[in-house]
């Protein structure tokens, strides 16, 4: 995997589908990782605003657009979309994007689920930032 997808292209991958599915812990990690892997300030910023940036590579933006869309149709997109994956990539380095977005998922869901321990161990003094506060009501 590490040959098809690039380390700058895994980190903007990841940074994709973290913000669509808002850990903090992947979001902090993979910032850094993504700055160490040569991707600019400015572009960061743009990933962590939840927003494909026009700045990345000509040939990754469809990959970026599909993982948004990946991540927001919560693993299941239309086969329309993943078709389009697959013409644009090929069938292996489709499969190999699917892997990063699988990795990172799972990232995501353990962070997520972290918080929510915490905040339920802690009677809602942890594990749960402000703005989760005001972006959702907890059962």
């Amino acid at each position: 995997m590490r040959e098809l997808v690039s380390f700058d292209f895994r980190e903007r991958l990841m940074m994709v589908v973290t913000q669509v599915n808002g850990c903090r812990y992947c979001e902090s990690f993979h910032a850094k990782e993504a700055l160490k892997s040569g991707i600019s300030n400015e572009e960061l910023k743009t990933l962590l605003a939840g927003e494909i940036p026009a700045n990345a590579p000509d040939a990754e933006i469809p990959a970026l657009v599909y993982a948004q869309h990946w991540a927001e149709s919560n693993t299941h997109p239309d086969n329309a979309a993943v078709q389009r994956l697959v013409d644009e990539y090929g069938q292996e380095m489709a499969d190999a994007i699917h892997i990063v977005l699988r990795m990172i998922r799972m990232g995501n869901l353990s962070g997520n689920l972290l918080d929510y321990w915490l905040y339920k161990l802690s009677f809602g003094r942890l594990g749960v930032t402000e703005k989760d506060k005001n972006s959702f009501v907890l059962q």
